[in-house]
């Protein structure tokens, strides 16, 4: 008893930490940048609210959007993350690994090209791509006998031809790409709170469905049959699963473009901060990647100024590195893929 006591009371730390680390993060995103703000400065300017005040139109109109578009995107795709490697029983799934965010992608900018005045079109095509392009990985990798290298090449190979197909569209219509600079690399200096509003209710439903399949996501991570053997829909809760965590990655590709190795990063990490138990880990991804993200976007803005870097460089140069850490670390002996 004494033991669950302390490993609670630790588990508990953690969350505590995480949760301060995402209040902190959000506090210097809108502090921090070309012209930085004192803590008076901006709690003046809030509770102003003055049009006529330039502080107040910095933080309305440019760094709150961005660092609500952070805490967002960070804590969808890291989220989408763990329900992928969930469902899929592979540890180095993750929206991008796989293709999701590029199926993702590709759809948004054809809603872009297609019905560019549709209100809603973005969001929804963006969650329709990922949730297609992750359906059709996971069938590809199952008739080729589902197996965790085949899964990953897989959606690497569905993640190329999507590639192509962004790449068409950047190059027949250029002027869609111009309108949202920071898309294909992933970044947040374009968002809006018009942009996060028509993606948050994508976030909320997912993160709810998320958080509702916790427990048979316990149960289905002790094998297929032992789910089934204790009366676990194992093919619906896969399939909510890949639901969830496509309007996840919908959401958050929607309006912070293609951001990578988010969802492969945070799960991991928070996997060693607080375990495998999903009614825990779900929570703590969103918490860590929020964090992460955001933290990064202010690196990205800050390390050379006046110039800016997006984010999804930063993170693509943080997130290689891991990528490959994973792909050769031994477990038991054999190459953990």
């Amino acid at each position: 008893m004494k033991s669950v006591r302390k490993n609670g009371a630790a588990i508990s730390m953690v969350m505590g930490g995480l949760a301060a680390s995402v209040i902190v993060a959000a506090i210097a995103a809108l502090c921090l940048g070309s012209q930085p703000y004192a803590l008076g400065q901006l709690w003046q300017a809030l509770c102003t609210q003055g049009e006529q005040d330039p502080v107040w139109r910095v933080i309305a109109y440019v760094r709150l959007p961005r660092m609500l578009g952070g805490l967002f995107s960070g804590a969808a795709l890291a989220v989408a993350g763990v329900l992928l490697q969930a469902v899929l029983n592979n540890a180095m799934a993750s929206p991008n690994v796989i293709g999701v965010n590029a199926g993702s992608g590709f759809c948004a900018l054809l809603a872009m090209v297609l019905v560019p005045t549709v209100p809603g079109a973005m969001q929804f095509a963006a969650f329709l791509g990922a949730l297609g392009c992750s359906m059709l990985v996971y069938l590809l990798a199952w008739r080729a006998g589902l197996s965790r290298t085949t899964l990953v090449l897989a959606g690497l190979a569905v993640s190329g031809m999507l590639t192509a197909g962004i790449n068409t569209l950047k190059l027949l219509w250029p002027e869609i790409v111009a309108s949202s600079p920071g898309f294909l690399t992933g970044g947040l200096s374009g968002v809006t709170m018009s942009m996060l509003g028509a993606a948050f209710p994508y976030f909320v439903v997912g993160l709810l469905l998320a958080l509702f399949l916790t427990v048979d996501l316990n149960v289905l991570c002790l094998g297929e049959e032992s789910a089934a053997g204790l009366g676990l829909h194992v093919t619906r809760t896969r399939f909510l699963g890949i639901l969830a965590a496509a309007l996840l990655a919908g959401a958050a590709v929607s309006f912070a473009g293609l951001l990578s190795f988010v969802g492969l990063l945070a799960p991991h990490i928070a996997r060693r901060l607080v375990g495998t138990d999903y009614r825990i880990l779900v929570p703590a991804s969103a918490l860590l990647g929020a964090a992460f993200v955001t933290v990064c976007d202010m690196a990205a803005r800050l390390l050379f100024a006046p110039f800016e870097l997006p984010v999804g460089i930063l993170l693509s140069l943080i997130g290689g590195p891991f990528f490959l850490s994973l792909l050769l670390h031994r477990k038991r002996g054999r190459i953990y893929v």
